[in-house]
């Protein structure tokens, strides 16, 4: 794991918490699940540049997914 993982991995890990949390209180599960994912992924990919592009998809999931 290289520098930029992990920081990238803090940033997405930090979005799926507020996601959590937004997702919990409004009792919304497309923010929660996006949530979850976003702080788990990053224990999967050890590329910086697949972790980037998954974590901008997770992130912006819950702005074009309405449920």
């Amino acid at each position: 794991m290289n520098t930029s993982s992990l920081l990238w991995g803090v940033l997405f890990g930090a979005i799926g918490a507020g996601y959590v949390l937004y997702g919990r209180r409004q009792k919304a599960p497309v923010p929660l699940i996006a949530g979850i994912a976003l702080m788990v992924f990053p224990y999967f990919f050890d590329n910086p540049w697949a972790l980037f592009a998954t974590g901008a998809v997770l992130s912006a999931a819950p702005f074009f997914i309405r449920l």
